[in-house]
């Protein structure tokens, strides 16, 4: 398992978090999916980065500056079997989500 720690500022409170995540590196481009385990609502730190998408991620000893965006469509389908190829239990949350489509979140170095 690959795992990031991602920095995210409340949207509400501004209270400053960090959120351990799995995650895909294409390139430069890093990769988180916001399932919530397939619970029917988004997780907090999705909210919070649609809020405040400029913040930092930590890969090992590595921290870079990022902003972060929603995949889009096209960008989705192609990320979304290479994250069920390193845990397969992403089809289970997508099923479980019912009607709640699981975004990928874009982590662009800025």
């Amino acid at each position: 398992m690959r795992i990031l720690l991602l920095d995210h500022t409340g949207a509400k409170t501004g209270a400053q978090r960090t959120a351990p995540l799995m995650y895909h590196e294409d390139e430069e481009t890093l990769a988180v999916m916001a399932s919530k385990g397939g619970q029917p609502t988004h997780p907090a730190w999705f909210h919070n980065l649609l809020a405040h998408p400029e913040t930092t991620v930590q890969i090992g000893r590595e921290v870079r500056a990022v902003r972060a965006r929603v995949a889009s469509d096209e960008e989705r389908a192609r990320l979304w079997p290479k994250f069920v190829a390193f845990y397969p239990g992403y089809d289970f949350f997508q099923r479980h989500a019912g009607d709640r489509k699981i975004p990928i979140v874009i982590l662009d170095r800025r």
